[in-house]
């Protein structure tokens, strides 16, 4: 691939951060948090959530400066850390993890179009497929143009698509009401346990937080390796920023129960009641053009992953091959086929907006565990640091913060969403048998790696079981 493809700034790395943070999650953010907790619970998860992932990111730069040359850095640290086979599932549960979060983008944007349009209901009529199933395939084109086109379009859309989120804070800002606000904190104190209404919002902080390891999974493509964690950093702290006004100013507006009960994306339906129906017109607009930036960053950010593992020869070589335009053209044909089968499996669901957001959480919490602890590892080993060995300490603080956070994540989103992981991760193996017999490796190099697909296995056979018995319902 020549220099003049492979090379993004630094403007176009935060965009990367930003356009895949800010998608469909913060335009649900009002209802969301409405339906689990009031502001105190609010303020409590962000905490945790911002502390949590303020600390990965800090492990993704650190990573990024004293790793130079891991690059697709979301499941390399796994595989230089702990081995193939961990390394393959932290790629492949990213991987399906983030395709799944493209169908959740699909799914809001066609509810998004049902306020107006009912041919298109809640996001998962007939129509609404066939369009979604259009727009997947014109997305898919574009991005095989070239990956520089790609992310040049995603800079200009990222900036396009945060003005309405500005214009509704300032609205929201010049409304508030403190009474109303105050009036909110009392009624949830009432409502139950704190502890089990900040639960509830924990699964719904990690979606809205994932992207936040954009630039790290195009660093091969960085004019300078520092770039990568500034554009990291950056995005995050810019991104919370946003995320946390558009949850907690509509408690200053609204009775909560009011919120609770509006249709997604609830971020409209809060600004219609101030200003009227130009307000949600503006607010959809603004969420369509947000989401399909989302969308596109998120294609590239798939495509990148699969073609990353596979040139690392933890994916069938199939898959690192790439076309005239330097894009990795089998692993975009791969991910848009298992986004287009997603999408048509939401004419079967419920909530498939809800089921796709946890899921994808869950699934992304394994390859940022397998992250925060290649950070704990090598920075209790001092590994790297003969360079500025006085940031041992704060890193090894960052990175244990990162472990502890993930685990307490995993825990907090239940049983269930690690059993549906566990259904996706381990026939996935397949394509890591697939992968090593092509190469003429044995499969299982490693004692832990057997445990660890026996372990999934099982996992996913109870899931199964449990689908089947109707304990779990999609």
């Amino acid at each position: 691939m020549s220099e003049s493809v492979q090379k993004m700034s630094r403007l176009q790395l935060t965009a990367m951060v930003v356009g895949g943070m800010i998608g469909a999650g913060i335009f649900s953010l009002p209802r969301t948090f409405a339906n689990a907790t009031g502001p105190v619970g609010a303020a409590i998860a962000w905490i945790i959530a911002g502390a949590g992932m303020y600390a990965l990111a800090r492990v993704f730069q650190a990573l990024a400066e004293r790793k130079p040359n891991l690059d697709a850095g979301v499941f390399v640290y796994a595989k230089v850390g702990f081995g193939d086979y961990p390394g393959f599932l932290s790629a492949f549960g990213y991987w399906i993890g983030s395709c799944i979060g493209n169908v959740s983008y699909w799914v809001l944007i066609k509810s998004t179009l049902g306020a107006f349009f009912p041919i298109f209901g809640n996001g998962n009529t007939l129509v609404a497929i066939i369009v979604a199933s259009i727009g997947i395939w014109l997305f898919h084109f574009l991005i095989l143009r070239g990956v520089k086109q790609a992310a040049f379009i995603n800079t200009v859309v990222t900036v396009a698509k945060v003005v309405p989120i500005v214009v509704f804070i300032v609205i929201l800002v010049f409304a508030f009401k403190l009474d109303m606000f105050t009036l909110n904190i009392h009624a949830a104190a009432q409502e139950g346990s704190i502890v089990q209404q900040v639960r509830a919002t924990m699964l719904v902080t990690v979606f809205v937080f994932i992207g936040i390891e954009g630039a790290s999974v195009y660093s091969r493509y960085a004019k300078e390796r520092a770039d990568v964690g500034r554009a990291t950093i950056f995005g995050f702290c810019a991104v919370t920023a946003l995320m946390v006004l558009v949850s907690m100013l509509p408690f200053a507006i609204l009775p909560r129960g009011d919120v609770a009960g509006m249709r997604q994306p609830s971020m409209a339906a809060v600004l219609e009641s101030l200003v009227g129906p130009w307000g949600a017109i503006f607010v959809s607009i603004g969420l369509v053009v947000s989401v399909l930036g989302a969308y596109l960053a998120w294609s590239l950010i798939c495509a990148e992953v699969m073609f990353a593992a596979a040139r690392n020869e933890d994916m069938p070589a199939l898959f690192s091959r790439e076309n005239a335009n330097g894009v990795p053209a089998n692993a975009l044909w791969i991910t848009n086929i298992i986004i287009q089968l997603l999408v048509a499996s939401t004419y079967f669901s419920s909530d498939a907006f809800a089921l796709m957001l946890n899921l994808t959480s869950s699934m992304s919490l394994i390859p940022y565990l397998f992250v925060a602890a290649y950070g704990l590892m090598i920075a209790k080993r001092s590994e790297s640091y003969e360079i500025r060995p006085e940031e041992r300490n704060r890193d090894l603080t960052f990175a244990a913060i990162a472990v502890i956070y993930t685990v307490f994540m995993i825990i907090a989103g239940g049983l269930t969403f690690i059993l549906l992981s566990a259904i996706l991760y381990a026939p996935g193996t397949a394509l890591y048998v697939w992968a090593r017999r092509e190469r003429n490796i044995p499969v299982f190099v490693r004692g832990s790696d057997w445990i660890i697909f026996i372990v999934a296995t099982l996992a996913a056979i109870a899931g199964i079981v449990l689908m089947a018995t109707g304990s779990i319902q999609l």
